[in-house]
């Protein structure tokens, strides 16, 4: 199994700490990673991407022409993106910004309204984490316990402030998709 995933948005959305803090917890779970960035020079306000690669055996290339999935937390990137999508791929779009009218036909599209469910939490800046535990669920790519009780050696020290928020806004996302 190698599994392919695109996290876009714009800088300072936490794009590329969504897929960080994925990579990490899939290492954590003893899988093959790779983790790509990709950010404009802007970087705050600018165009903001990784590439994360999750597999059961070495990984030859972490370039991911034909993602399987692909999270995108606002238009351009989702205008982007869904182009890049295999066929029956699946896009996980934040809601609360991106009109999904121009979606593909051959993708599914899950839409989750993040930023909205951030504000409900008191954090705008944690819809990157709703946005994270959506994407757990719908990927089954790690275990969401294993997430969460590897939160505070994910995120690290620096952070030790932010797991409450974190945790509370992984699980937002996560129970926000329904079996």
């Amino acid at each position: 199994m190698l599994i392919k995933t695109i996290f876009s948005g714009f800088g300072g959305q936490g794009v590329l700490s969504m897929g960080n803090t994925l990579a990490n917890a899939a290492m954590l779970q003893g899988k093959y990673v790779t983790y790509l960035p990709s950010y404009g020079a802007e970087v705050r306000g600018g165009t903001a991407n990784c590439t994360v690669a999750i597999g059961d055996e070495e990984i030859a290339s972490p370039v991911a022409s034909e993602p399987d999935f692909v999270v995108s937390m606002n238009q351009p990137s989702f205008l982007k993106f869904q182009s890049t999508l295999q066929t029956g791929g699946l896009i996980l779009v934040n809601s609360t910004l991106v009109n999904v009218a121009a979606a593909r036909g051959d993708i599914e599209v899950i839409e989750v309204p993040t930023s909205e469910l951030a504000e409900k939490l008191g954090s705008i800046r944690a819809a990157n984490m709703v946005m994270l535990g959506a994407f757990i669920k719908v990927s089954n790519l790690v275990s969401f316990q294993l997430m969460l009780k590897n939160l505070p050696e994910i995120l690290g020290e620096g952070k030790a402030k932010l797991i409450k928020i974190n945790k509370e806004a992984l699980e937002a996302g996560y129970n926000y998709i329904k079996e």
